[in-house]
This record gives structure tokens, C-alpha cells and sequence, in this order.
């Protein structure tokens, strides 16, 4: 009877020799081993077993569904090789979360070797040598999966940046004197190490289903009710009607939307939304610093100017009585939810002394001119407006050492109320009519000025395409909201801006103590040059352009003491072509 289960039913009359070209022999060496050692117990069969034993893979075998039954070691791996082996060379469908994607699984490879070295049950302890004497039938067997950790997770980790998402908390902002809810999110951050471990533990495509990564989410701590809350309660009242101030008897009146520019509502410690007011940006509005200015006296730093190369004192400073940021985000705040005749209430001013002053010059550093330049410029009566109002705000800026001098925080919005005009501006590459035409002229001065005094720029921005009567690659624009002009006085003294202007140009210059003995300037030649197309203006504001090659420019900037350059710095600018623009009526010659 033993022989007879050994040996099983009999073979299929239509199986051949060149099917299977061990299976007959193998059978039959089983039996007659297994025959032989009937009579002589648990040794015997175990003897039976390891003569057996051959270079096959067990009958039935089979690997994520390919068949290796039969198959003697290096025609299994090589079957697995040609069958698996590139599952993971083709992008790798996955759910990440509630998300379909296709990933790169790069660092993941099938391991042939170790695979049919488990599926031929290789062991040689007693159970698993009789074991095999007596297994019939299919049996899977699941792949081994090589993982180089380093690739995989570098792989992982690029998919992770493209679709994890930050956790948003619930929140309230203000637009144009409205408030507007924001809904919170719930973060979703890909679990690298469980991804490794789902990728690692099935060979892609032979499954319709995408393999399920991990990810690990993140609450938001501000949820909707309170959202709803902070609307009901605090952001809808704020914006219900302007607010009045009276500083000494007089009053200035504020609009919900310049209150809205400069008040948020963030979370606090107890993850309720709270009211936040910049008192600072509040109080430098133009919609907010004429009326104050006209009901505060403001603290007048001294004068200074140059006298055959000395720094001497032109007016002394003088304190003033003025609404500080803190002083006003003081009296705002509580008037926000109240209604009607409730929304006025006083604001106090305290006594601020000037930054500069006579006695102090001295001991500011402020003994030298530093730097100086000029722009020349075609004179129009937008431009002569417009430029002088931005020289006349900047002219006896005061820059202590560290700080962080802003054109725009100085200059301030340029708008009818703060003295600017409507001018020709560069707006999406081309000529556009806009409030503050003009204004970049006095931001390029003040950027040749920063370079020759050798502090550092902060933020700057070039031109989309150059200007002729501009340095190439040495100037600067400037854009309220989204692009400034900032220095930080890194000269270790105090910094005086000297700025005057003319019908026909605009000077500014430096007064403080120079860092180093020289500063040049070497400019290199254009690159990767592109000629302009012509097309037609799109708007009622059109303005004609002239054309003009787009191009790359290198400038630097050399520090010199004693005729030695000490340090170098290269600025690179990219100019688009300036295209002919013709607008309607004109000839598209």
C-alpha cells in the first residue's frame, strides 16, 4: 500500500517526455527507493527521502501563478526571470490613500535564486526531507523580493512629495473688506516604510488591483465649527462698517477693506481661532498714514548733506507726539465687534524721539559718502510727478546697522491718495498704463546705490525686458504686493538715504561709513541671445513698444581694499525679448 500511495494515479497517456524530462525517471526512482526502505522504519524513510532528493522542484509548484513544477533549478529561474523578473521596470500602478497613481518602483527586484531555493524546499533537516516524500498536489509559493533600500526609498520619497499634502487648518480671511471662511484639510503623508513593505511583499501586474500604500493622516486641530464660530462671532462684525479714531479732537476714519489687509485670525493656544491685527502694516497704509500724519505730529530726523566730501548736520531732528503700531492696534481691536456709534473710540499717542538727531550723527558713523548714482530719464509729466513723490518719501531714510531697509514699506502703496499718478508701466512683457509709471527709475537708482555701497540686497527683481537708459543687468523694478527692492545695512554703522530729484533725473546716495575701499563693477557679455517677435496689444490701455533682443547678462560685483579685490560676487539677469507691440490703428509693418 505504501508503494501504491507513493507512486499516485497513473501518468496521463498525453504527457511526453519533452514536457517534463525528468518526471518519469524521478517517479520511478521514488518508488523504488521508497520500496526498498519500507521495512526500515523513520531511518529508512529518511534515506529514502535524501536519495530522492534531486535537483528538481516539486510537482504543483507555483510562484504569484507561474508554474515551476518539474523544473530543475536553472530552468525554474530562468522561467521566473523571463515571466516576473520586469514587473517592476514599467511604472507600478499603487492607491496611495484615496488616490490612484502609477510610481516608479525603482529598488525593487525579484530575487530568482532565493525563490526556487524555497520552492525546491532545499532543507535537509529529517521532517522536511520525509515531508517531501509524501507532498502531491499544487502548493504556492510566494516570491523573495530584493530590496535595495537606498534606491527604493529615494524613490518613495519623490513619489511622497508629489502627493502628500499639508495639513490646513480651518481659518478666516479677508478680502476687500469680506470675510471668507477656509475650510480645514486633513494631512496625508505617504508611510515610507510601509510602502516598502507593501511593495516588497507582491510582484506588480499579476493582480488587476493597485498595490495599497500606506499613508498616515494628520487632523486639523481647527475644524469647521469653529470656523463658523469665529465668523459669527468676530470676522462678520469686523467687517460690518468702518471704524473712527480720534487723535486730539480729531478724526480719521478706516474702511473695512484697508482693516481687512492687515487683520487675520489664527489659532491659539486652546485651538480657537483668534483676531490678529498688524499694527505696523495697519499704521504705514497710506489709507492710514495721511489721515494720522494730518492729526499726529510726527518725529523729524536731522538732515544731513555733503560739504566738499564732510557729512554735516543740514536741520536737527525733533521729537514728535505720534500713533504708534502698538497704540493703534490697541484702540482697533475692541471697536471690531462692536456696531454703530460703538465703532469710534480714541487712540493715544505717545512721544517719539527722532533716530537722528545732531548729537548722534557722530556716534551713528555716519562720517562719508558711501555711494552715489544717477539715472537720467526723458522727462514726462507723469514721470516728474512720480518720481519726485517716491525721492521725497525715501529722502532721510535712517538705516540702523542690521536692520532691513523695504522700498515699498517706505514708499508706500502707490496710489492717488499717497500723491501718485497713472503712468506707463511693464506689465506681462509689454508697455501697460498703470498708477506709479516711473517709479522703477528711482528703485534702479537705489539699487546701483545698495551695490556700490556694498550691503547686501535682500530682494530684487529686474525688469522682464531691458531699458536702454538703465546699466544692463544693474537695475531694478518694483511692484506694490508682490516684488520689492530691500537692503540690510550689514556695513556696521548707521545708514543715511540722501535722495533728490529733478524734471530729468533722479539721484541717490549713501551716507555712512564705507565697509570697503572700492566697489566695481564688471560686466559681461550678452548671452544666449533671442530676437523679438511682433504682435498685436490686447487692451484699451495698449501701449506701442519698439523691439528688442532678449538676453542673458552677468555682473560683478568686486570688493577691493588697499587696489586688491577681496571678495567678488556675480549677479546674473535674464532679459525677454521686448516684442513689437502695435496697437489698433497702427501699421504692422
Amino acid at each position: 500500500m505504501l508503494g501504491s500511495s507513493l507512486l499516485g494515479p497513473p501518468a496521463d497517456p498525453t504527457d511526453t517526455a519533452d514536457a517534463r524530462p525528468s518526471t518519469h525517471r524521478r517517479i520511478g526512482r521514488v518508488a523504488l527507493v521508497v520500496g526498498a526502505a519500507a521495512g526500515v522504519g523513520f531511518g529508512g524513510l529518511y534515506l529514502a527521502g535524501l536519495l530522492a532528493s534531486s535537483d528538481e522542484v516539486p510537482a504543483g509548484t507555483r510562484v504569484s501563478g507561474v508554474d515551476i513544477g518539474g523544473l530543475s533549478r536553472s530552468q525554474a529561474r530562468e522561467k521566473l526571470v523571463r515571466d516576473l523578473g520586469g514587473a517592476w521596470s514599467d511604472p507600478v500602478k499603487v492607491r496611495i490613500g484615496d488616490r490612484s497613481a502609477a510610481i516608479d518602483a525603482t529598488g525593487f527586484s525579484l530575487d530568482s535564486d532565493e525563490t526556487v531555493a524555497r520552492a525546491a524546499q532545499s532543507g535537509s533537516d529529517p521532517f522536511t526531507v520525509i515531508g517531501r516524500l509524501f507532498t502531491s498536489g499544487d502548493r504556492e509559493v510566494q516570491p523573495v523580493i530584493r530590496v535595495e533600500e537606498e534606491k527604493a526609498r529615494a524613490a518613495l520619497a519623490r513619489t511622497a512629495r508629489a502627493h502628500d499634502r499639508k495639513v490646513r487648518e480651518g481659518a478666516v480671511t479677508f478680502h476687500r473688506g469680506e470675510p471668507a471662511p477656509v475650510n480645514a484639510v486633513s494631512g496625508r503623508s505617504l508611510d515610507v516604510d510601509g510602502a516598502v513593505r507593501a511593495l516588497a511583499s507582491v510582484i506588480p501586474g499579476r493582480s488587476t488591483e493597485p498595490i495599497h500604500l500606506p499613508v498616515r493622516r494628520t487632523e486639523p486641530k481647527v475644524g469647521p465649527g469653529e470656523v463658523d464660530r469665529a465668523m459669527k462671532e468676530f470676522a462678520t462684525p469686523a467687517m460690518s462698517a468702518p471704524i473712527t479714531l480720534t487723535v486730539g479732537g480729531r478724526k480719521a476714519e478706516i474702511s473695512p477693506a484697508t482693516l481687512g489687509k492687515h487683520l487675520t485670525m489664527k489659532p491659539a493656544g486652546d485651538n480657537r481661532l483668534k483676531p490678529v491685527l498688524d499694527g505696523a502694516g495697519l499704521l504705514a497704509d497710506p489709507a492710514v498714514a495721511g489721515p494720522l500724519a494730518q492729526v499726529s505730529d510726527k518725529a523729524v530726523n536731522a538732515k544731513l548733506r555733503l560739504d566738499g566730501g564732510r557729512v554735516v548736520v543740514a536741520s536737527d531732528g525733533k521729537a514728535g507726539q505720534e500713533v504708534t503700531a502698538r497704540a493703534l492696534q490697541k484702540a482697533v481691536l475692541p471697536l471690531l465687534t462692536e456696531t454703530g456709534a460703538a465703532r469710534a473710540g480714541a487712540v493715544v499717542t505717545e512721544k517719539v524721539e527722532p533716530k537722528l538727531t545732531r548729537d548722534n550723527v557722530g556716534s551713528l558713523g555716519i562720517k562719508e559718502q558711501m555711494s552715489t548714482f544717477t539715472v537720467n530719464f526723458e522727462p514726462a509729466p507723469y514721470r516728474v510727478t512720480n518720481i519726485g513723490r517716491a525721492a521725497e518719501l525715501m529722502n532721510g531714510s535712517v538705516v540702523l546697522p542690521g536692520e532691513t531697509w523695504s522700498f515699498n514699506r517706505t514708499v508706500g502703496e502707490r496710489t492717488e491718495a499717497n500723491g501718485f499718478v497713472e503712468g506707463i508701466i511693464i506689465n506681462n512683457d509689454q508697455f501697460e498704463k498703470a498708477a506709479g509709471g516711473g517709479v522703477s527709475a528711482v528703485a534702479t537708482t537705489t539699487f546701483n546705490a545698495i551695490f556700490f555701497a556694498g550691503v547686501k540686497p535682500v530682494e530684487y527683481g529686474a525688469h522682464s525686458f531691458y531699458i536702454e537708459r538703465y546699466p544692463e543687468g544693474r537695475e531694478a523694478t518694483v511692484a506694490w504686493g508682490s516684488l520689492d527692492l530691500k537692503f540690510r545695512n550689514d556695513s556696521g554703522n548707521a545708514i543715511y538715504i540722501d535722495t533728490r530729484a529733478t524734471d530729468t533725473s533722479v539721484t541717490v546716495t549713501f551716507l555712512g561709513t564705507k565697509k570697503y575701499d572700492e566697489i566695481e563693477a564688471v560686466k559681461g557679455p550678452r548671452t544666449s541671445v533671442k530676437k523679438p517677435a511682433t504682435r498685436e496689444g490686447s487692451s484699451d490701455e495698449c501701449v506701442p513698444q519698439t523691439p528688442l533682443e532678449g538676453f542673458n547678462v552677468a555682473v560683478d560685483r568686486v570688493f577691493k581694499d588697499d587696489g586688491k579685490e577681496v571678495k567678488r560676487e556675480t549677479f546674473m539677469t535674464r532679459y525677454v525679448p521686448r516684442d513689437k507691440v502695435v496697437c489698433d490703428g497702427e501699421a504692422a509693418a
